[in-house]
């Protein structure tokens, strides 16, 4: 067993947590704003939601101002959304050996974070990078040193509860955070432990090889990330099918029970989910067959495997 390693709880019930409702929701847009956003979850019947504070393609964040912030708290509290996570830009790499490039990306993280925090957000979901060829201890140790400066920054003492989650990847190139004792080093390695966790994307676990379509797969995960990383330090589903096969090693998300991992599997994890209190979010197409309700669909699919009764889905 490697160092911080830890006993394998019952994954079968997972049940620490259980709540009569499952927070679920799905990534939106802010295109019309903070408080649109909650609104849209809202007509979709989410109880969580996830959202880029900013344009995701662009290092220029613009500025969040205290009225901003505050339209958005005040819409929250009356709005029955309970759970609320900011993914970070995509082109932060804290594995950078480039010297500027991870300063860069340091201080941008550090300013994810304090606006999820002037938001009053949940958490704060974030990929690791890639090494680009200068090899996976010195990418852990760049990794590391930038998310104990976003410790150093004191934005968690302002936002108590606020965690940053590291989301585990596909595995492709020389990305970082593809397996669970990867994952468990970087946590270990952490000054300030407590105000870090996991982001549990199925459709990247499966690309790395991790097996998720029938219960005794998925348990068999569950039981390795307990081991490893421990169920304690999950934080977040990013519950997405796979367009692509088991340790394909490619990114490329699903509408839920259309791609490799399926509904079974799919389902199983959501429940697993669930019992255990932990938000689920969506991030498949926006769209099928042309049209635009994929989200709605994609929900209702969720919704049913919830029951264990998949044949009610409206879809897809």
């Amino acid at each position: 067993m490697i160092a911080g390693a830890r006993e394998v709880s019952d994954n079968r019930t997972m049940s620490s947590n259980a709540r009569p409702n499952p927070l679920l929701g799905c990534h939106l847009s802010i295109g019309r704003g903070f408080s649109a956003a909650v609104d849209a979850a809202e007509e979709l019947g989410c109880s969580a939601l996830q959202f880029f504070t900013h344009n995701a393609s662009s290092w220029r964040m613009k500025p969040l101002t205290a009225e901003r912030a505050s339209e958005f708290i005040e819409r929250r509290a009356d709005a029955s959304v309970e759970f609320v996570v900011a993914h970070t830009m995509y082109l932060i790499n804290l594995a950078s050996p480039d010297d500027a490039l991870h300063v860069r990306s340091t201080e941008a993280m550090i300013e994810e974070v304090r606006r999820a925090a002037l938001l009053g957000l949940d958490a704060v979901v974030t990929h690791l990078g890639a090494h680009v060829g200068s090899g996976r201890g010195r990418a852990i140790d760049r990794i590391v040193d930038a998310l104990d400066r976003v410790d150093a920054s004191g934005i968690f003492g302002e936002r108590p509860g606020l965690r940053v989650l590291l989301e585990n990847t596909a595995g492709s190139g020389t990305t970082m955070g593809s397996s669970f004792e990867e994952l468990l080093e970087i946590l270990e390695r952490l000054e300030n432990v407590g105000a870090f966790g996991l982001c549990f994307d199925t459709a990247h676990a499966f690309a790395a090889g991790y097996d998720l379509r029938t219960e005794s797969s998925v348990d068999e995960t569950l039981s390795a990330l307990d081991r490893t990383v421990g169920l304690d330090r999950l934080g977040l589903i990013h519950l997405n099918d796979s367009k692509y096969a088991l340790a394909s090693r490619r990114d490329r998300h699903e509408h839920i029970g259309l791609g490799a991992i399926g509904r079974e599997g799919l389902g199983v994890l959501a429940r697993r989910a669930a019992a255990r209190g932990v938000p689920i979010i969506l991030e498949t197409p926006k769209t099928i067959d042309e049209r635009e309700d994929a989200d709605r669909m994609n929900l209702a699919a969720v919704r049913a495997l919830l029951k264990d009764r998949p044949d009610e889905q409206e879809g897809p």
